[in-house]
């Protein structure tokens, strides 16, 4: 899809009431991602200059809520500079050749600037790098793929996950200052961010006293709701003591943290990502489940505001971010009266109300 600079726009101004939004509701995560950037309408924002450009955000596996989320977010991100004419979507539908294809093809057509979410790893670094060579502003973020920057790209903004796991690690040292049993949950075999996360837990959690049970460095669930639920199963006939779930994928743990209370025990405490549907459970549940406390991190569809600024700045002149890391930080803690569990029964399962846009914007975009 495509849009012009006329409904960019629009977008600018959707942008500004969604962050107002935010900041009234669930949100310093977007003032902390945009920096000086969207909220500040009385001023064009520092990264965007005053060269026209245009961008094209290619995600390689743009077919789930959370990504529609993000790319939206990237897109009203856009629309806060007046620089920026047209902003396109590409999605890779999860197939490694199509996204090679769609960055070749982003830079045939003329693309100034391209952010990607690769679904494919380093199998996308070369159209990467060709992309790079040929002059076009290149950002991939999130999801590594390989490389180095001013090598292979301009800059890869990614999101900290070492500092998701230490963030996990602090709140349980917190709960549990004598010990615990921890199961972490990640998802496809190897992936970079559950490495990552399991790195910052077990370098808080160093003593011995905390115990990661099951597979390691995590539990295989390929974030998919269907195996995570086999994986806890498994786990709960397994395991007689679990203190703590860790999961990168909060949402996906519904189905399956039933299992405790069939099989006569609490839901542990849960350390995760966020989302509605995680909220609403974990009201319904937290009295009849005593050790059923939960924090969770905000769930990351916010960091594509930072590789839009990275990409739109070195595109339009306009000043290049400092920060090329996106750390989400606590979203939720059922403990603690400052940050408490939100959950919003009026609108879909699968929104995540730590993001900038407002839930009903979500509800709008995946047609809740």
């Amino acid at each position: 899809m495509r849009f012009n600079k006329k409904r960019l726009a629009v977008a600018a101004a959707l942008a500004t009431s969604a962050l107002l939004l935010s900041a009234c509701s669930s949100g310093d995560g977007a003032e902390e991602a945009a920096g000086d950037g969207a909220g500040n309408n009385a001023d064009t924002p520092a990264w965007c200059g005053p060269d026209e450009a245009t961008l094209t955000f290619l995600d390689g596996f743009g077919g789930n809520g959370w990504r529609m989320i993000a790319a939206e977010t990237g897109r009203m991100e856009a629309g806060t500079c007046p620089s920026i004419t047209d902003f396109e979507f590409i999605d890779g539908q999860g197939d490694t050749q199509k996204a090679i294809s769609d960055i070749n093809g982003a830079v045939a057509t003329g693309a100034d600037a391209i952010v990607v979410h690769t679904a494919s790893g380093e199998a996308i670094l070369p159209a990467l790098r060709s992309a790079f060579e040929a002059g076009i502003v290149t950002v991939p973020y999130r999801d590594s793929p390989g490389g180095e920057a001013g090598t292979d790209y301009d800059e890869y903004v990614a999101a900290d996950y070492v500092e998701d796991g230490r963030t996990w690690a602090r709140w349980i040292e917190e709960q549990f200052p004598d010990g615990a049993k921890i199961l972490f949950l990640s998802g496809p075999a190897g992936t970079s961010q559950g490495i990552a996360e399991h790195e910052g837990l077990t370098e808080v959690l160093s003593d011995e006293k905390y115990e990661f049970i099951g597979e390691q460095p995590f539990e295989i669930t390929e974030w998919d709701p269907a195996k995570t639920q086999q994986v806890l199963t498994a786990a709960i006939a397994k395991h007689p003591q679990i203190d703590v779930i860790v999961s990168d994928f909060g949402p996906s743990l519904v189905g399956a943290l039933p299992e405790f209370e069939k099989n006569g025990r609490s839901i542990p405490a849960l350390a995760a990502s966020d989302g509605n549907v995680l909220g609403c459970f974990w009201e319904d549940h937290q009295e009849t489940s005593p050790d059923f406390k939960m924090m969770t991190i905000k769930t990351g569809t916010d960091n594509i505001r930072l590789a839009v600024q990275h990409a739109v700045a070195r595109a339009t002149g306009g000043e290049i971010p400092a920060e090329t890391l996106y750390v989400g930080g606590v979203f939720e803690d059922s403990t603690s009266e400052d940050k408490p569990v939100q959950c919003e029964r009026d609108l879909p399962d699968d929104i995540y109300l730590s993001s900038a846009l407002s839930g009903e914007e979500q509800a709008a975009l995946i047609g809740g």
